[in-house]
């Protein structure tokens, strides 16, 4: 499936603290408390041989950008400028992680690094995807430079410690994983990478957090979003708070990647939304719109796309945002409504609806307490809730999505019982991955729960699974009877698919003090 266009981008941006000559021994350290099973001069030489590459691949897609006059072609060279330079910066915070032992992630080196190297393998099959439909020539020429970036890619990461993904696991830890979390909204609670300065805005910002206010009516600093993120430093180390008072803003918000640590919050779900309208057979990719940078946060808002069913795929939100909260957001639109396209992100008691494939792509990604609504679309159309674009078995992806309530927007309850058909998800590409549980599953769903993406495509390679859903779409007696397809009967494999373990939220949480859900306890 060509995915195309969207509305409102996160991409990651951070400030690297650059490798300094007393560092010298640094990775060798790290090889061995880390269990690193190379050489430090072998995989710091496979890394920056690989930037190296990726220059080289800029300057070719560079040369193309003035040759030809057709609009989605040049959407298409745009994104692969721009997701080209992710994979540079991706690979220079692996290279210093590996040359210093020091990292701005999560303080977990291997872990940040494998997470970097993932979406550094995914850059480039979005950039060949963007193609789809324009010159081929031009795609041939740039999918076989790009074929070179992603094998070294990949060597680099096959360099890293085999530890097993969660899976192939059988230690489940402990059962509970961390603190009680309190359910129903009497909590915010937030993955351990979120800081506590981060976690305090995200639970009582107000106007006097603000760095810049943008109001429609002029009474702010501002009166788009847009203009309020031009104002944001440049690699910040702080965070730049945005507040977006009600009102309806038309834009399409681009964060770029010098623009780190922003944050954005509203006056709420219902009261401050962003809309657009942009989409697939308006000549839009899946990556062309906004952006926002590293350590992105937002709350209290809604982002939307208005294009409707009958113009396709149409984003209304894309982030490639490592360590990104988002909470009490709704994202609204049809086709391809949430683009979690790479990195470990977090959503926290947020809507999302949508048709097909409405929440896609290839981050590391936990949808925790949130309303996943299935919209009615086109004739005859079938809805999948989640399209997981894990490509490599490398790759360290997926989407777990926990305590949520999956059932039917109101457009589609008016209609017949089960007039549209209703699926938890397809497999975007070979290693799919995506897990459900502890959830309520509507009625909605069919009872087949799974669709195929093309007959008998992936069926052994993907890895669904379910565990402890509840409500009437959650009987698993008559699910598809797949090889990649699980259901947990124990703690033990489900524990590695919650915040604690996906997404690295143990890593420093006992210190903050914040009532927390680590595992599986509600």
């Amino acid at each position: 499936m060509e995915k195309r266009l969207l509305l409102f981008l996160v991409v990651l941006s951070a400030v690297m603290v650059a490798p300094t000559p007393q560092h010298g021994s640094a990775m060798a350290e790290l090889l061995q408390s880390d269990g690193f099973i190379v050489p430090s001069l072998v995989f710091t030489t496979v890394v920056t041989s690989t930037i190296s590459v990726v220059s080289k691949a800029v300057s070719l897609v560079s040369n193309f950008t003035a040759a030809f006059g057709d609009f989605r072609l040049s959407n298409a060279l745009s994104d692969c400028v721009d997701l080209l330079a992710l994979s540079s910066d991706q690979l220079s915070w692996t290279l210093s992680a590996a040359q210093t032992g020091e990292s701005n992630g999560t303080g977990r080196i291997l872990s940040d690094m494998k997470t970097w190297l993932s979406a550094a393998l995914v850059n480039q099959d979005t950039c060949v995807d963007g193609f789809e439909g324009t010159n081929s020539f031009v795609k041939e020429q740039i999918a076989g430079s790009l074929s070179q970036v992603t094998s070294l890619v990949l060597k680099a990461i096959n360099m890293l410690p085999e530890t097993p993904g969660p899976e192939k696991s059988n230690n489940g830890g402990s059962k509970g994983g961390g603190r009680k979390l309190l359910m129903g909204g009497r909590d915010e609670s937030f993955p351990s990478w979120v800081i506590p300065k981060d976690r305090e805005l995200l639970q009582t910002a107000g106007v006097r957090t603000a760095d810049v206010v943008v109001a429609a009516d002029g009474t702010g600093n501002f009166t788009t979003v847009t203009d309020a993120v031009a104002a944001a430093p440049d690699y910040s180390t702080r965070r730049f708070v945005i507040y977006i008072r009600r009102g309806v803003y038309e834009e399409n918000v681009e964060i770029k990647r010098k623009k780190s640590n922003i944050m954005v919050f509203g006056d709420g779900m219902d009261a401050t939304i962003i809309t657009g309208s942009r989409s697939y057979l308006d000549g839009w990719t899946t990556y062309r719109t906004a952006t926002f940078g590293s350590g992105f946060i937002a709350r209290d808002l809604t982002i939307e796309n208005t294009a409707g069913p009958q113009k396709q795929q149409a984003v209304a939100f894309r982030s490639d945002s490592d360590l990104s909260a988002l909470y009490r957001c709704a994202f609204r639109g049809y086709q391809d409504t949430l683009y979690a396209h790479t990195n470990r992100q977090f959503y926290r008691e947020c809507t999302i609806t949508g048709t097909v494939d409405f929440m896609f792509g290839n981050a590391v990604a936990v949808f925790q307490s949130c309303q996943i609504l299935a919209k009615k679309g086109l004739p005859n159309q079938k809805n999948t809730v989640t399209a997981q674009g894990r490509k490599e078995q490398e790759d360290v992806s997926g989407f777990s999505v926990q305590f949520c309530n999956i059932t039917a927007d109101s457009d589609l309850l008016q209609g017949p019982a089960n007039s549209t058909y209703t699926y938890l998800g397809r497999p975007w590409k070979q290693y799919s991955r995506t897990i459900f549980m502890q959830s309520y599953i509507g009625a909605v769903v069919r009872p087949e729960g799974w669709l195929e993406w093309s007959e008998g495509m992936f069926l052994d390679t993907l890895f669904y699974a379910e565990y402890m859903n509840f409500g009437p779409g959650a009987a698993v007696g008559s699910r598809v009877q797949w090889p990649g397809y699980h259901v947990f009967n124990g703690s033990d494999q489900a524990i590695k698919f919650t915040v604690a373990e996906f997404i690295d939220g143990n890593s420093w949480l006992p210190q903050t003090g914040v009532t927390f859900s680590a595992g599986l306890e509600a």
